[in-house]
């Protein structure tokens, strides 16, 4: 299979977002997050809607991964259990993006 077509950039606090979720959980969405948002984020996300028009979502089962496509590069803001993902990443993007973290696992859990 040929290389990643996206750069994937991580939020500074997506480490900590990982590190709150049971780590099968956790090594799920990495897995995804680098399988499906390197190769072709527009076809595995969906577009947000209201308040976080502008921005993706990728469903791992009941969490969600938020980011955004600017060209080539995905941003991705966080990943957290459906409930709670949508108020806490409004509260994010008003601090702005910090990050990048990536390309690659850092920060992740083994």
């Amino acid at each position: 299979m040929a290389g990643p077509r996206y750069r994937v950039l991580l939020h500074a606090d997506f480490a900590d977002d990982l590190g709150q979720l049971p780590r099968n959980v956790a090594r799920r969405i990495l897995d995804a997050v680098e399988d499906r948002l390197g190769q072709a984020p527009d076809q595995y996300g969906e577009r947000l809607r209201k308040s976080l028009h502008g921005f993706w979502k990728l469903r791992v089962s009941d969490y969600r991964v938020v980011f955004e496509i600017l060209g080539t590069e995905v941003r991705v803001y966080g990943a957290m259990h459906r409930r709670q993902v949508y108020e806490k990443i409004l509260r994010r993007l008003e601090q702005g993006w910090t990050g990048p973290r990536g390309p690659g696992r850092t920060g992740a859990p083994s």
